[in-house]
């Protein structure tokens, strides 16, 4: 039994997956090391070679990271082995120039069995090598818009990773071990994959349907103040929620005015806008807190159990008891 409580007792030998991490000039390295630990963590919780991972660039010589560290790589675009998955690390900012023996090294990858990922802006880089056409794909939240009105043809969502077929996209940053260790869970076990998060001392594993959080800021123009104080001042009461009149008031307009704002830029109305905001709170606490359920539905401003619960299923199709009951 290892340290870990993951025991790998009469597990027979395996044949390692091969991944190959793609470095583009500038890569985060935050998102490159979140994606390739959980990897080295897999191997030693298990006792055995689950993965093997190689660097690559697209001319075999060291590249260095948006932080100033270099890295040396074991292969160049020229002389790779075979490899059950490549994911091209992207650059921050994005480089719309100097990437074209990677992108011309992508188009040729369109009909191969090998997955295609793309880790932070690494997704743009696929999408222009037209990888992500008719595919669910994900970037950061910064750059969601953007990749919307360049590749109409491309499923662009806000989560924080999304597993379309052989194509695995991510939002960077640490989403990219949740994407890893949810694709470890799938090869390997979820027990693997807990382990893993704990020996990472990460509360818990997100899943594919988590979505990242835009800020009011990034959502909406910046030259709309009063709706974006209107937003904060939900943000800061949840569990006394305010209505929309004291929110009107608040913000200095008229009830009138703040629904036409919130219907213009957030395509919603104020009240539903708000309820939307705090169940999404608790669906955060259930996930990560052991709090009772009528303790979260208390903290998110539902006045009974019953009232929280019917509001949660009629939005996430399933009650809190079910949502809860499906993380043990």
């Amino acid at each position: 039994m290892l340290s870990s409580g993951y025991s790998n007792k009469n597990k027979s030998p395996q044949k390692p997956l091969r991944y190959g991490f793609l470095l583009l000039p500038n890569f985060s390295l935050i998102a490159f090391s979140s994606a390739i630990e959980p990897l080295r963590m897999a191997n030693w919780i298990n006792g055995q070679s689950c993965y093997a991972t190689s660097l690559i660039s697209h001319d075999g010589k060291a590249v260095t990271s948006s932080s100033g560290v270099q890295l040396q790589v074991n292969h160049s675009l020229k002389d790779l082995p075979y490899f059950d998955a490549v994911f091209v690390c992207g650059a921050s900012p994005i480089a719309r120039t100097g990437n074209e023996a990677v992108i011309d090294w992508l188009k040729r990858q369109g009909d191969s069995s090998m997955a295609i990922g793309g880790i932070g802006t690494g997704t743009y880089v696929l999408a222009i090598a037209g990888l992500l056409d008719q595919y669910r794909a994900t970037i950061h939240w910064w750059h969601i818009e953007n990749l919307k009105q360049e590749f109409p043809k491309t499923q662009v969502t806000n989560r924080l990773f999304e597993i379309d077929g052989k194509r695995y996209t991510c939002s960077g940053g640490t989403a990219s071990m949740d994407m890893m260790l949810f694709l470890i869970a799938r090869q390997q076990n979820l027990e693997m994959a807990a382990a893993i998060s704990e020996q990472f001392v990460c509360e818990r594993i997100r899943g594919s349907d988590d979505q990242q959080r835009i800020p009011i800021k990034s959502r909406i123009s910046a030259n709309q103040p009063k709706l974006i104080e209107a937003v904060t001042l939900m943000e800061a009461n949840i569990e006394e929620p305010l209505s929309t009149d004291d929110l009107a008031h608040h913000v200095q307009l008229s009830r009138r005015h703040l629904e036409r704002l919130f219907k213009k830029h957030l395509n919603n109305v104020p009240a539903k806008y708000y309820i939307e905001l705090r169940l999404s709170h608790a669906r955060k606490l259930l996930r990560q807190s052991d709090k009772s359920i009528l303790q979260i539905g208390l903290l998110c401003g539902f006045s009974s159990a019953s009232y929280f619960s019917t509001a949660y299923k009629n939005h996430y199709k399933i009650t809190p008891r079910e949502e809860r009951k499906s993380l043990e």
